[in-house]
């Protein structure tokens, strides 16, 4: 199939190149950072266990390298990247061991280049991002933990699946397809000890307790936000409107993925063999987690966003070449590499070409430049520091990124008032017109948003 000897140095060389190339697409074309990775650079400024959006690890992440290289803005493409080519090395390993081929492994890896959550959507660091190496590592423990049925894979299951919660909350759906996994397996009479069933939920859960403590204190806050995205309850057409319209986009996202496959097997009749415990662990652990949101969105009648699907395909590439593996035509190899380095390629191409030609996206605000003119007011104004900014993610978390002094984000001051002195140094951004009213020290505007600023004179 591959010579086995070329087969690594093919990984290594792909990782490099997917690390280097979506690290300088977005580097070389945006002005400024995506929404997301700001927000959670916001967020990071003034870290917590938790925050109104969201479990607190991305936050960490960015805040963990913002602290090493300051507001670069190449570093946090960078970052996202790392968190991609983990997930792709994590499942080349497991591959190596589910398949004992090392080029099945490799074909597993290099269809996901054919899904644009693993590519177009990676420059921008969020949530579904830093879910993967976690979601990738909690599939592969998974399955060492069936296979050996050692206590220290479920302590390390159970760590790894608490800090893909602490990621984001749809990780549970994985958990779910997991749990159901295992207890099919107990009812097949599969021999696994009682005491390390046991083990994985307590270390995830300890793993989770400050977080859950800060839920209850904050009032639940992050799970009212979650719920709310999903638009739900709405009318009764939304049970139906809603999930078609996941179905029709999963198939359309998945359609470059169907290509590549197209261009490696032969079109024959393919049976399933539900007996097949390899097959089994693949449709509780890639399939089940997809039908559940599926189900959910039924019954719930909500509206699931494409982009948190991001984690879900992962192993979309293993399923496939499991199913269809002496199918697997070697003299369509050269034709498949040949797809798989278009859609490579283009992707990225595409990346720069919408970038270039519109300049109206998040990633051409002039963020660098408003921190440089805010920074100018104030130092002509007051003596000390900005210290704290205070607004939305996106104007009041521009200003923190980029402002020399990093100053801490805060989405309001409520509660906090009596804490924070004009002498701390603090910055509200907001609605211009209420501001300019109700500033009592020095008031700025750059369109959209008004700047009251208080310090030192």
């Amino acid at each position: 199939m591959i010579a086995k000897k070329n087969i690594s140095n093919i990984f290594i060389i792909f990782l490099i190149s997917h690390l280097l190339i979506w690290t300088l697409a977005p580097t070389l074309t945006n002005k400024n950072l995506p929404l997301d990775t700001i927000e959670a650079l916001a967020w990071g400024s003034n870290l917590d266990w938790g925050f109104n959006k969201h479990p607190p690890l991305s936050a960490l992440a960015l805040e963990i390298f913002y602290q090493i290289f300051g507001n670069q803005d190449w570093v946090y493409y960078f970052l996202s990247q790392l968190f991609v080519i983990a997930a792709f090395f994590i499942i080349y390993k497991f591959s190596e061991e589910f398949f004992n081929n090392k080029s099945l492994a490799l074909l597993s890896v290099f269809l996901l280049e054919g899904i644009y959550f693993y590519n177009f959507t990676t420059p921008e660091f969020n949530v579904n991002v830093c879910m993967l190496p976690f979601w990738a590592l909690s599939v592969f423990y998974t399955w060492k933990c069936i296979k050996h049925d050692k206590a220290q894979d479920y302590i390390i299951l159970g760590l790894f699946i608490g800090l893909g919660i602490l990621s984001k909350y749809l990780f549970i759906y994985l958990i779910v397809g997991i749990k159901l996994l295992f207890l099919y397996l107990i009812k097949k009479k599969k021999k696994i000890k009682t005491i390390n069933f046991f083990i994985a939920g307590p270390i995830a859960l300890l793993v989770l307790s400050p977080h859950l403590f800060w839920l209850v204190e904050n009032n639940y806050t992050t799970i009212f936000y979650g719920l709310q995205r999903t638009g739900g309850p709405g009318s009764f057409t939304d049970h139906l409107i809603f999930p078609l319209s996941f179905l029709g986009k999963q198939i359309g996202i998945l359609i470059p993925f169907f290509l590549m496959s197209f261009f490696l097997i032969k079109k024959n009749k393919i049976k399933f063999n539900l007996k097949d415990e390899k097959l089994i662990f693949l449709i509780f652990t890639t399939i089940v987690p997809i039908l559940l949101v599926f189900i959910t969105s039924i019954l719930m009648g909500a509206k699931i966003r494409t982009m948190w699907m991001t984690p879900f395909y992962l192993f979309f590439g293993v399923f496939t070449i499991y199913v269809f593996q002496t199918k697997i035509e070697l003299n369509k190899l050269k034709k498949f590499f040949s797809i798989f380095l278009f859609f490579f390629i283009i992707s990225p191409v595409t990346y720069i070409g919408v970038s270039v030609a519109n300049d109206q996206k998040r990633t051409d605000y002039p963020g660098k430049e408003i921190a440089r003119l805010v920074q100018n007011k104030w130092d002509k104004n007051f003596i000390n520091e900005i210290n704290v900014v205070v607004g939305d993610e996106w104007y009041a978390g521009n200003l923190s990124y980029h402002l020399f002094s990093r100053p801490k984000w805060m989405q309001s001051l409520e509660n906090k008032v009596e804490t924070i002195k004009p002498d701390k140094g603090i910055i509200y951004v907001g609605n211009p017109k209420i501001l300019k009213e109700i500033c009592p020290g020095v008031f700025g505007a750059i369109r959209p948003v008004g700047y009251c600023m208080i310090g030192i004179k």
